[in-house]
């Protein structure tokens, strides 16, 4: 049963369609790069998902404490902050 178990684990992981992310728009763009220069942070590389969650990243943004990415909701409030 155990093998049974992780055959269909590894079988759904398998199957499960990999997600690209798309490009922001340059007005997406530009209200990502608002939302990073609240925090005191610039650069970096923007990305929004396309699971239709509404969620754009700025990974690899510089910092005074160093590089950190960013999470924005669909309305461009950060919620999270990761060190990279």
């Amino acid at each position: 049963m155990k093998k049974f178990s992780i055959a269909a684990a590894a079988l759904i992981f398998a199957c499960t369609p990999a997600f690209a992310d798309d490009k922001p728009t340059d007005d997406e763009a530009a209200k990502i790069k608002d939302a990073v220069a609240a925090w005191g942070c610039s650069g970096g590389d923007y990305e929004k998902e396309t699971e239709g969650t509404g969620v754009f990243e700025a990974e690899d943004v510089d910092c005074k404490a160093g590089q950190y990415d960013f999470r924005l909701d669909k309305s461009f409030k950060v919620f999270v902050i990761t060190a990279d």
